[in-house]
């Protein structure tokens, strides 16, 4: 049976297990891109973790990660994806298909072109501001200044909706009619359906769903640092953006991987906070 499993088992270890040992190594030292300590590599104990408990940029990024993910994916991605889905059961094969392939178009667009795209339409001469300016008259309004964590959260909202929609698309697809017919005939409103009986069978998917949209949204750098580089100051400084300031930036690797290793706590309590509030065993 080992030998059978031995090529999974390899490319695990190499993919997978040793860059992440390699990164729990690395934050108990002092690798720097440049200077004296470049080429002084050594074990310095907790001095990374010491640093981050006085790092104010720290906390104000843990903050803003936080925020990130609360609106950009538990309360965007998952509720739109959700309703979408479920707005599309039963619905006829041509319009699930118009709004699935305009929904899915967002989603495999690279996330560089994404944010490129979203500072085009937000930005002071941009096409939001056109419209508004035409229709109402008033000045031209510096979204990316003004609202720059609204604009992030917005944009990764309309590219990673894609994926909830899919997920819960499956889900509700395989609920019985028969279920929810039986309740319409016992006088169940279409809340009470989707309360007591929708949400219940479809509980797994949405915990798996909330788990990857979650880690997924944890790691979105390059989007962020293509539409505002975490600012404007450090209005959206979240912990990749912040990690790779740190890490290529400051040239402090070890310090940024230290970082790396709290952005994997927190996917952690995430999940582990998901299926106890869900009550899902995985």
């Amino acid at each position: 049976m080992i030998i059978f499993l031995s090529p999974a088992l390899i490319l695990l270890l190499i993919f997978f297990l040793t860059p992440m040992l390699l990164t729990i190594v690395f934050s108990f030292t002092n690798l720097a891109l440049t200077g004296t300590q470049a080429q002084n590599l050594k074990f310095v104990g907790f001095d990374n973790f010491m640093q981050m408990f006085n790092d104010a940029e720290l906390y104000n990024s843990i903050a803003k990660t936080l925020i990130f993910v609360l609106f950009s994916a538990i309360i965007g991605q998952c509720l739109l994806g959700f309703l979408i889905a479920f707005l599309m059961k039963g619905k006829n094969a041509a319009f699930r298909r118009t709004i699935g392939i305009t929904v899915i178009a967002a989603w495999v667009t690279p996330e560089i072109v994404v944010g490129f795209s979203w500072v085009a339409f937000l930005g002071d001469n941009g096409t939001l501001n056109s419209i508004i300016t035409t229709l109402s008259g008033i000045d031209p309004i510096a979204f990316l200044f003004e609202y720059p964590m609204v604009s992030v959260v917005v944009a990764n909202i309309w590219r990673g909706t894609a994926f909830s929609m899919m997920a819960f698309q499956a889900a509700l697809d395989d609920i019985p009619l028969e279920v929810e017919e039986a309740a319409v005939m016992d006088g169940a409103s279409r809340w009470r359906i989707v309360r007591n009986i929708t949400i219940p069978i479809v509980k797994g998917t949405i915990t798996t769903n909330l788990m990857l949209v979650t880690l997924q949204t944890l790691g979105v750098f390059t989007l962020i640092y293509a539409m505002t580089g975490g600012g404007p100051g450090n209005g959206t400084m979240t912990l990749p953006v912040y990690m790779y300031k740190q890490a290529f930036v400051s040239y402090q690797l070890g310090y940024g991987t230290a970082i790396s290793l709290v952005i994997l706590i927190i996917g952690a309590l995430f999940s582990l906070l998901y299926m106890r509030f869900l009550k899902v065993k995985i």
